[in-house]
């Protein structure tokens, strides 16, 4: 099998011409960072949009970069993986570090992030009071988190789905086991803050995009793990974003949960917009089930001196059943014809 990252001549030349003229290359070195818009790319490069969109058309063309709607906006980003990326990133490690134009445009992104997170910061601190209330009724988000890794464990996976992602907190804990990530939300101002904690952390291999976790603009069976942190309870029919998520899974990939056991806290209806008080295991079990996911691992994350007015978190995995099935049918054929 040749090389993943070797070329024929074709494609080389296509690479090379694509990316050898300097706006483009600007523009490469500038979406190896992260996620950036037209606007963003005109603001830092002071150049027009038109012609910034040219330049975004043409690497789009020869499979340099990707292009994702967002409501009213298109954000651009490198490709994460391939070879004609593979040597365009060889290209840019190559470039001097005290070149004028590319350092500007490196500092002029420090400048466009630094609002991005300044802005994300205000809509956190507006909200930021009715979290920590939150927070306060539960076990602390670090025995979460532990928990959630001990289930998960450290084998390494292609591609992570967090749906619901709010601050990308999930991206960033598993950071170093996925190759490539993509945090979902409805919210545009959560999705500014993941993008800012995202920027903050240093983490390229990870987007964020708009999206209705009922109807997710991603082809399925692509994510070997698809992660639903504290969403849905939030959601009037979380069976329906089950499936989805499902829907997104390879065959033998895996689904996890994180969410609250039954609970008797009326008031999460009306001060925190709560459509559902927690979850039971037998809910939970047949709703994977009709997914066509089967349950392996449970944990409950109970709080110190439960006395009715705290809440049980519960962490549920589940896997596709597909490749366990295929693996069984040529047994079962076998045994059918008696062999």
């Amino acid at each position: 099998m040749a090389d993943q990252r070797e070329l024929g001549l074709d494609a080389l030349v296509d690479v090379l011409k694509a990316a050898g003229e300097p706006t483009r290359m600007r523009l490469l070195a500038l979406l190896a960072a992260g996620d950036l818009t037209v606007t963003d790319l005109t603001e830092i490069l002071g150049q027009s949009q038109p012609r910034i969109s040219r330049h975004l058309k043409l690497l789009a063309e020869v499979e340099l970069v990707d292009r994702y709607q967002e409501g009213a906006w298109a954000y651009f980003r490198l490709r994460q993986e391939g070879a004609r990326v593979s040597l365009v990133r060889a290209m840019l490690a190559s470039a001097t570090g005290d070149d004028a134009v590319l350092s500007r445009d490196a500092s002029r992104l420090v400048t466009l992030k630094k609002a991005r997170a300044e802005k994300a910061q205000a809509y956190f601190s507006r909200n930021a009071a009715g979290w920590d209330e939150l927070r306060r009724l539960h076990v602390s988000e670090r025995d979460v988190e532990t928990a959630l890794r001990d289930m998960v464990g450290d084998e390494p996976v292609e591609s992570l789905l967090d749906l619901g992602t709010g601050t990308g907190r999930i991206l960033q804990l598993f950071e170093g086991l996925y190759r490539r990530g993509i945090g979902i939300d409805a919210s545009r101002d959560m999705l500014a803050v993941a993008r800012s904690n995202l920027d903050r952390a240093g983490i390229t291999k990870a987007s964020i995009r708009h999206g209705d976790i009922f109807n997710l603009p991603l082809d399925g069976q692509f994510f070997d793990l698809v992660t639903i942190h504290q969403v849905l309870h939030f959601l009037d029919q979380p069976e329906a974003a089950i499936a989805e998520a499902a829907r997104m899974l390879t065959p033998g990939g895996r689904l996890v949960i994180i969410d609250f056991a039954p609970h008797g806290l009326e008031h999460l209806r009306d001060e925190h917009a709560h459509a559902r008080l927690g979850f039971s295991h037998q809910a939970m079990t047949d709703w994977l089930a009709k997914a066509g996911l089967a349950l392996e691992k449970t944990t409950d994350l109970s709080p110190e001196g439960t006395d009715g007015g705290k809440l049980t978190v519960t962490i549920w995995l589940a896997r596709d059943q597909r490749a366990v099935e295929e693996s069984e049918a040529p047994h079962q054929r076998m045994q059918a014809g008696g062999i």
